[in-house]
């Protein structure tokens, strides 16, 4: 797999950010190539005092032009560098497809660049 050149990008924003003592919960929505429509949640628990990287796991929804509904579920780990957050996770979507995910966060600004790699095609 060549990371320099994923199958599909996207920009996502942070609509909503919920702070807890042993996790922090973020909701995102924008576009992704080939997906549409994105809605997601993710749980980020730390695995460290500092809080600098942990575990993940969250949910998306998409909508196509077309209205078509997409789900996955998302687990993986993270990494933060002061307000810069980087996801690495697999999903695996209903419509048969498993990709292999990186967003880069900026909690600062809500931007959220995402990048995948098709793993398996879809059925």
């Amino acid at each position: 797999m060549d990371l320099t050149k994923p199958d599909g990008n996207g920009q996502l924003k942070i609509t909503r950010m919920t702070i807890e003592p042993d996790c922090a919960t973020f909701d995102y929505e924008g576009q992704v190539e080939g997906y549409g429509s994105v809605f997601c949640s993710h749980v980020m628990e730390s695995v460290d005092g500092d809080r600098t990287r942990g575990v993940m796991n969250g949910e998306a929804r998409t909508f196509l032009t077309d209205g078509t509904l997409i789900t996955a579920p998302h687990r993986g780990t993270f990494k933060r560098d002061k307000s810069t957050i980087k996801l690495f996770f697999t999903d695996a979507v209903d419509n048969g497809a498993v990709n292999f995910v990186v967003w880069n966060i900026d909690v600062l600004s809500k931007n959220v660049d995402v990048s995948y790699w098709e793993i398996e095609s879809p059925n």
